[in-house]
């Protein structure tokens, strides 16, 4: 067993403390004594020296480290009681040290984490900011346009009460998605999961798209013909608003006359892995582990061209992952991206 420091300590102080009185008693016993004092006593006596020395020194070291050593976990645990985990206090150095190294370490990775938190908030607020300030604007230039007597011109003013009304689109739309964040975060939004056919969904989905696809001469089709239905567990609801942002995302990053291919494989017994991908403009490997943040785009230009709330791919990871799934995305630079996302099989019988 290793031997703590302070008794290795203890034992040389009161080693060489012993060892120069044994050696001065032989000295005075010898020259100025005349040997008066038998050599066995002065050993009883040395021996019992050296222990009680011992005992008196291990006993002051412990008690004048413990203190100090008292103070510096006084000093780091009124941060948090349980950054230690209730460790005893001992004076084993190196424990100590290794201790108030894990302390370390562990604060650090605090503040770097509220750091990138404080960051993260920063930029949330801007982009909350940004994205409804420029519908509330355009919405107030249309309305005091109006109301400055543009409202007679029955042509102008049915123009801009319809520019107006998609400025308030708009936001009802980010309103209703943050709402909707809101709750998935907060584990407040109920999933009713029942058995369904994900092939039909999205094929229904696939219908409800085809006008927007056609502006962007972009086809959407499935990676082959599906005899048999694909049954899945989940929220028939919120897995429709994951493939529709996907796919929304697929048309309008999308290559002009491109494809956006969805493919359904069975990856393991019980899961189903879903796959849009497409040909299009794909994207940077510094931006991919971003893209599911709130309001992050990759192009800012061109995602302000394009509307939307900025936040599908947030709300399709949240969704995802409150049916305790998981959501992946692969992407190259110029050759296009693939998102896919997995789901419960429906058992077969």
């Amino acid at each position: 067993m290793k031997i703590k420091k302070t008794y290795s300590f203890a034992f040389w102080t009161s080693f060489f403390i012993t060892f120069f009185m044994l050696l001065g008693f032989f000295i005075a016993n010898y020259y100025f004594l005349d040997g008066i004092i038998k050599p066995s006593f002065i050993i009883l006596f040395s021996a019992s020296t050296f222990i009680f020395i011992f005992l008196v020194s291990q006993y002051r070291l412990e008690k004048f480290i413990f203190k100090r050593i008292k103070k510096i976990y006084d000093s780091v645990n009124f941060l948090d009681p349980s950054d230690f985990n209730k460790t005893v206090i001992t004076s084993d150095i190196d424990a100590l040290s290794r201790e108030v190294q894990k302390f370390a370490e562990i604060k650090q990775q605090q503040i770097t984490n509220l750091n990138q938190r404080e960051n993260y908030r920063r930029e949330f607020l801007g982009n909350v900011s940004h994205e409804l300030k420029t519908p509330l604007f355009t919405v107030q230039g249309y309305l005091l346009t109006l109301a400055d007597g543009a409202i007679d011109d029955k042509n102008i003013s049915k123009k801009y009460l319809k520019r107006a009304n998609k400025g308030v689109e708009r936001l009802i739309a980010i309103v209703k998605d943050l709402d909707l964040i809101s709750k998935l975060e907060s584990a407040d939004l109920s999933l009713n999961k029942e058995p369904f056919n994900i092939l039909e969904l999205i094929q229904g989905v696939f219908e409800l798209l085809e006008m927007k696809a056609k502006k962007r001469n972009i086809s959407l089709h499935f990676n082959k013909h599906y005899v048999y239905p694909i049954m899945v567990i989940g929220d028939v609801e919120k897995i429709e608003q994951v493939i529709t942002n996907l796919l929304v995302n697929s048309i309008k990053y999308g290559k002009k006359g491109g494809t956006t291919m969805v493919s359904v494989e069975k990856i393991i017994n019980n899961k189903v892995l879903i796959k849009v991908i497409d040909n299009g403009e794909g994207i940077k490997k510094e931006h991919q582990a971003r893209l599911f943040e709130r309001f992050y785009r990759v192009d800012q230009s061109r995602s302000r061209e394009q509307g939307g709330s900025g936040l599908g791919l947030s709300i399709v990871k949240h969704i995802i992952e409150a049916h305790n799934e998981q959501i992946f995305v692969k992407s190259e630079y110029g050759k296009g991206s693939e998102f896919s996302f997995t789901l419960e099989k429906l058992k077969e019988f």
